[in-house]
Parts: C-alpha cells; structure tokens; sequence
C-alpha cells in the first residue's frame, strides 16, 4: 500500500510518500513560499537505500495547485520519480489542526467532513483553511486514492468533562464550543504507541506522561491509552512555557496591559503568542543557543532555562496525581529528543516518587528510543523520537483496510 501523507500550510506543502508494506519513505520534500514572488521545491527521493535530494528549484508557486502539480511531477518523475503514474497512490493522508468534538478518529474524507472541518474554521483560523485548500488540491488530482483526514485533536477527545471544561458560564460551552481542546495530538499518539511497543506492553495497561517539546510545547497524561488531560487549551497558547508562547498566565494579564500599557487586543494576542515565552524571558527562542548562552554564564539564558524546566515538572506532578500509577515518562519533540539539560532539570528532585535519571544515558547522543532512567526505579524514563508523518499514513492505511473488509 502507498500512501501519501500531505501538510498543507497557507503558503507551503509538506509531504512524504510511504510504502506502507514496510513503512518506507520513498520520497519526501516541501515546496514553500507559494503565493510569493518565488517560490522552492526541495524533492528527496530514496536512492540506494536512502533519502537523497534529487530536486531543488526556486520558482514562482502561483498556489497550491501548481504546488502539488510540481510535487507529482517529481514523485513521477522519469530519472527519479518513486511511481509510474498517480494511480499507484491507494491513499492520501491530510494533517487537519483542528476537529473539535466532530471528529474522535480519523475519516474518508466528502462534502459532509469537508463541511465539518470548515464550521471549525474558527477555532483554528489560521490552520483549518489551509488544511482544506490542500483537501480540496489533492482530491482533484489523486481523483482515484482514498482521502483520509487525520485530526490534531482527535487524540485528546477521550478528555473527561472534569479535565476539558473552563469554569465559565457553561452557555458558551455549549453555543461557542468554549473548552479545552489540546493538540499536537498525533505526535503524543505515535510516542504512546511506541512507548508501548518498546515496554511490550499492551496500552490498555500502561500509564504515561508524555512530554512534546518543540517551538511549541505539550504534555499529555495517557490512562490506558486514552489521554486523560492535557497542557494545551481551547488554542496552543495554554500550558507550558515555548519558544515563543508564554504558556499559563492569569487570564487577567491582558486587562491589565490593555488598561497600563494602551495595548489592543492584537498587540496583546501577538505579545503572548509570538513575543513571550523563552523569547520573552531571554530574547531567544531557540533552546539550543539558550543553553549555549547559559554555559557561557548568561544569566538570563539560565532563567529561562529554569522556569521552563519547572513548569514542565509541576505538570508532571500534576498528572502524576491525576493518573495514580505512572509506568513511564516519555520525552519526545526536537527538545525533548535532544536536550539533555532540559530532561535533567526536569525530571530533578522527583526521585520519591519514582523518577530518576541515568547522567550517563541522558546525555549519551543516540538514536531511536532509548531508556534513559535509572535501572529499577519505579517509573521509566524514555526518549522516543516522534513521526507525525508516520502516525498519519499509518492511520490512513488503517481507515483504507476497514473499507476493504
């Protein structure tokens, strides 16, 4: 089976092409840009074994449609084309940000789910209409696959009313859909998914925290398999400390700004989302020249370092207590998966409750999942790289076997 997986951004299209008989990738790449005066395409194609660049061209990208036309003409392309034709593909697997309640597992994708994902639109507005500009895109040329939508939030719709709802008039709730809603949804299933498999364990059986740490950031208490709660809110900006975002505030911090400081809403919303957070606190948002500034002494660097680190573990605490039992802690994201000295002020002074880490392991280099705890402490610490792209084609392969049966 091949599937091909498909992001599409207001102005880019990222993609990968699997062959889902051994998870494969058998060809990947982004065109970005589109809309502007130009454009790139960068196209990988497996050869010999690997993923090589066998394209890169910078050229005007009017819109999504010439996009994907230039992407099929590099996936069939004669020197270094992976298919022979557009009929090869049996899927094509869409990241879609934002389902709200409609949508607890992925779906064939018609008019009905189109309508679906437009009427939340507005709580996804700058994510939702690009999402369906590549739906839209795509079921034109690959007319004869299977187009399978694969929601952000649907991994968090096993969320108890106790865990998702705020506690304001319950009417905005049920006229505005007002609640929490959380994403990076299909990152926090592929690593409980794994996490499971490296613990041979069953996932009904397990509990874990699982701890995304990119630009953005999140954590997900999972009880049995099924996300119980999680960091992030009715938006991304909920939560924990990032790149960027400012994470928990109190939620009367915007009057405060409007009234002191003369600023609108949109000045306040873009303080919070794109001026706050580690940016905010250090003026840099990249945690590896965080860390680098705070071992050459920056001792604001450090700072941001530590309140990033202690509101990661209040929440663990948090659903430590909300979970009962924990069987692991699993970090992942380009953070999570990387940086040694996150994990370590993290995950320090938690001994008595079971976690603990190996200095050595942690911050031993490595690939793939990896178990950096101490040997026979009560809950395990691991590190499991995450694959959003593979979650997706794997749940898109499994709505196109349902159909077969």
């Amino acid at each position: 089976m091949k599937v091909l997986v498909i992001n599409s951004g207001s102005s880019s299209i990222k993609y990968r092409l699997f062959d889902m008989d051994h998870e494969t990738v058998l060809a990947s790449g982004l065109a970005e840009r589109i809309g502007e005066a130009q454009g790139a395409l960068t196209h990988r194609a497996r050869t010999e074994g690997s993923l090589e660049v066998v394209h890169q061209g910078r050229e005007l990208i009017a819109d999504h449609r010439r996009g994907l036309a230039m992407i099929v003409a590099c996936l069939v392309h004669e020197d270094y084309g992976v298919i022979a034709h557009t009929s090869e593909l049996d899927a094509v697997g869409h990241r879609v940000v934002h389902g709200g309640e409609m949508f607890k597992a992925p779906a064939v994708i018609n008019d009905e789910v189109i309508q679906a994902i437009q009427a939340n639109v507005a709580l996804a507005p700058l994510h939702n209409p690009p999402n369906l500009t590549g739906i839209e895109v795509a079921r034109s040329i690959f007319a004869e696959a299977v187009q399978v939508a694969v929601f952000d939030t649907a991994f968090h719709q096993s969320l108890p009313q106790k865990a998702f709802l705020y506690a304001i008039p319950y009417s905005l709730y049920e006229t505005e859909g007002v609640r929490r809603y959380g994403f990076h949804g299909t990152s926090h299933a592929y690593v409980v998914e794994e996490a499971c498999r490296y613990l041979s364990r069953a996932p009904e059986t397990v509990n874990l925290i699982s701890i995304h740490l990119g630009n953005g950031a999140s954590m997900a208490a999972v009880q049995g398999g099924r996300c119980v709660d999680t960091t992030m809110g009715m938006t991304p900006l909920e939560g924990l400390v990032m790149g960027t975002r400012c994470g928990d505030v109190d939620p009367a911090l915007p009057f405060f700004l409007a009234d002191h400081l003369h600023l609108s809403l949109r000045e306040i919303d873009t303080l919070l989302n794109q001026q706050s957070g580690l940016k905010g606190l250090c003026g840099m948002n990249d945690m590896r020249e965080v860390m680098t500034q705070r071992r050459c002494g920056d001792e604001r660097a450090d700072m941001a370092m530590q309140v990033y680190c202690y509101r990661i573990k209040k929440y663990i605490g948090a659903y430590y207590a909300v979970l009962g039992r924990l069987d692991a802690l699993v970090f992942t994201g380009g953070i999570g998966e990387n940086a040694a000295d996150v994990r370590e002020l993290s995950c320090s002074g938690l001994h008595a409750i079971g976690i603990e880490l190996d200095k050595d392991e942690n911050a031993r280099p490595a690939e793939g999942i990896r178990d950096i705890g101490v040997a026979g402490t009560r809950v395990r610490v691991l590190v499991v790289p995450t694959n959003e792209e593979l979650r997706i084609a794997r749940e898109t392969a499994r709505v196109v076997q349902a159909l077969e049966r």
